[in-house]
């Protein structure tokens, strides 16, 4: 690839398991006062949609991806959305993907190699990682993908360090060099950190990773994901009690939570114009109030869990149980 090559629309690739970080990275570079015009395509593990939600209200245009990884199944829609993109490339400044965090990164990066009109158009500028400073460790013992992401990143953002001790936190960054010695890494909170570090670096070097995955340019990539991993998604057609649904997810995790890797959810509200954004982690869990409510938009709640061992069923009663009565 020739860094200088003109008229190359920049490409980010923000990648990083599940709960790390991405969409809170993705929301500062929309919000940021930088002048510039980006498209983001993002991918979501699972059927009901909730990221594209959580993004922002922003001038950029975002494009969803369901119920398939960006690696495997919906690869041939991220080359069409791209190809469509590029018809009016001169109105954009870059072209940011976040992807699921069930994601290998190898397969969306060689997308910019192998594919002859994407190539033509657009260069892999950086591949960014999120890591969640508390779980990384754990996340190694049971899945490829956090390896992987890591693996093929030129920027990691070593995230949630105020949830960690200083201690804990020198041996995550010592695994994270076992497995890349040369990416860049930023300590955050909050995914905190000056977009210069991590847009438009020209820090994607196809030789190193070479060395990772001597096949790379070969388009015969395979990604097998973890079997055991699923998605459940439920939905009300009208607003949640929040007390309720305080009581119960609260509970969910407190019994499920290690099985549960990653939850999110928008919720209505009686009595406020504002969506509820629920994300959790684990037993970790997080909620506020967010952007409003559009004129029109239909006021459902929605979760979504991925996880193992899930109970659809009595995850869908559950929440059942937490419509505000009328």
């Amino acid at each position: 690839m020739t860094s200088g090559a003109p008229n190359l629309i920049p490409v980010t690739v923000l990648t990083g398991y599940l709960g790390a970080g991405k969409t809170t990275l993705l929301n500062r570079i929309l919000t940021e006062d930088h002048g510039k015009k980006y498209a983001v395509i993002i991918n979501e593990f699972g059927e009901v949609g909730i990221d594209n939600e959580l993004i922002v209200n922003a001038d950029e245009e975002i494009f969803e991806m369901n119920n398939g990884c960006i690696c495997c199944t919906v690869r041939g829609d991220l080359i069409r959305i791209i190809g469509g993109l590029m018809k009016r490339s001169d109105k954009l400044d870059g072209l940011i993907i976040e992807t699921t965090g069930l994601a290998d990164p190898a397969p969306v990066a060689q997308t910019f190699f192998t594919d002859d009109d994407v190539r033509a158009k657009t260069k892999l500028d950086a591949i960014v990682t999120v890591v969640d400073a508390k779980f990384f460790q754990d996340r190694l013992k049971d899945s490829q993908e956090a390896e992987e992401q890591v693996a093929f990143a030129d920027v990691i953002l070593l995230n949630k360090t105020d949830l960690v001790s200083a201690d804990e936190l020198k041996l995550v960054e010592a695994k994270i060099r076992e497995i890349n010695k040369y990416a860049k890494i930023f300590h955050t909170q909050n995914s905190q950190i000056p977009l210069d570090q991590i847009l438009d670096r020209g820090a994607f070097d196809l030789q190193r990773i070479l060395e990772v995955e001597p096949h790379f340019l070969h388009d015969h990539h395979h990604h097998e994901h973890d079997g055991d991993i699923t998605s459940i998604s439920v939905t009300l057609d009208g607003p949640v009690n929040p007390e309720r649904f305080r009581m119960w997810i609260s509970a969910v995790l407190r019994e499920k939570g290690q099985d549960i890797l990653r939850s999110k959810g928008v919720l209505a509200v009686d009595g406020d114009d504002r969506r509820l954004v629920f994300q959790g982690v684990h037993m970790l869990m997080d909620s506020n109030f967010g952007q409003p409510w559009r004129e029109g938009d239909k006021r459902a709640s929605k979760l979504v869990f991925i996880g193992r061992n899930l109970d659809g069923v009595a995850l869908k009663r559950g929440f059942d149980a937490c419509a505000q009565k009328r």
